[in-house]
């Protein structure tokens, strides 16, 4: 379990220890996996998008990045945390919603704000950039989907998008 240290729990993280700390890094572990097969799935978009379409490199991003959101919530749906979720159009439907809201969110946001420093100002290739922003996005989308998204013992029920129990 992730959980707060000091008098802000918001501001900082940490892996408790014990049988907690096995199963989070085994999940961190196939968050990373996926995240693996989102990244090329991601570049393989982008890459499509951007010589194959000749679109402009910062809506391009914003595509390959919804279509790598999508196809990591399905994977982290089924193997990430398959241990505290049930597929199911009815409970799946809003926990996409509050992960494309997160980690959609933070990735958009953030590959878009990161491309266009790298990109746009320092001139470098948009592959490498692309690959960096994810890198930098992983770790804020592990903590949301871990204390939000697939939260233990989550209600999964339509409408249910409230914010983390504390």
């Amino acid at each position: 379990m992730i959980t707060g240290i000091g008098d802000n729990p918001k501001a900082s993280f940490r892996v408790t220890h014990g049988k907690g700390s096995r199963q989070i890094g085994l999940r961190w572990f196939r968050f990373n996996l996926v995240g693996g097969l989102g990244v090329a799935v991601q570049l393989a978009v982008l890459l499509g998008l951007k010589s194959g379409f000749h679109l402009s490199y910062l809506p391009a991003t914003a595509l390959a990045v919804e279509v790598a959101v999508l196809h990591n919530f399905f994977w982290h749906e089924r193997y990430t945390w398959a241990d505290r979720v049930q597929p199911s159009w009815r409970t799946s439907l809003p926990r996409l919603l509050r992960f494309n809201l997160s980690n959609g969110g933070v990735s958009i946001a953030g590959n878009l704000a990161l491309m266009k420093i790298m990109v746009g100002l320092g001139h470098v290739n948009y592959i490498v950039a692309n690959g960096i922003s994810i890198a930098l996005c992983s770790l804020a989308n592990f903590v949301v989907s871990e204390e939000w998204v697939f939260e233990a013992g989550a209600k999964s029920e339509p409408g249910a998008l409230a914010a983390p129990r504390k």
